[in-house]
């Protein structure tokens, strides 16, 4: 008995990380990427704390999206609170945790057809 979740043919599921890129759909992306429900951006954050204006696909679609998942690379960097506060009067509740987690964390909401986007800084 085939238990896989049934997903919509197009899904942006992750299915591998690491070596600096991702797998997502079938097809390999070097760098950080941002994915929102319609499509994959290259995503270059700042060597400081997270900014709003990084997120620009994300705020494109604000609507769409209830939850944000930022995968910060190999450990946790907390989100600013300013820019936690802004995603939140958007109506999106925003969530740090290392890249790995956040792919995993993506792909389990992915399946439950919640409103997810994701933030990933690559990982080698």
């Amino acid at each position: 008995m085939d238990i896989t979740p049934a997903l919509a043919a197009g899904s942006l599921v992750i299915e591998t990380y690491g070596d600096g890129g991702f797998r997502v759909a079938g097809k390999r992306i070097e760098g950080s990427i941002i994915i929102t429900h319609e499509a994959v951006y290259p995503w270059e954050p700042d060597d400081g704390p997270l900014t709003l204006e990084s997120l620009q696909p994300v705020l494109d679609c604000a609507v769409e999206i209830d939850i944000l998942l930022v995968g910060c690379g190999q450990s946790l960097e907390p989100i600013p609170v300013a820019v936690k506060n802004q995603l939140r009067e958007l109506g999106i509740g925003a969530d740090p945790m290392d890249t790995g987690a956040a792919c995993r964390t993506y792909n389990v909401l992915l399946t439950e057809d919640r409103r997810v986007a994701v933030a990933l800084k690559a990982v080698n």
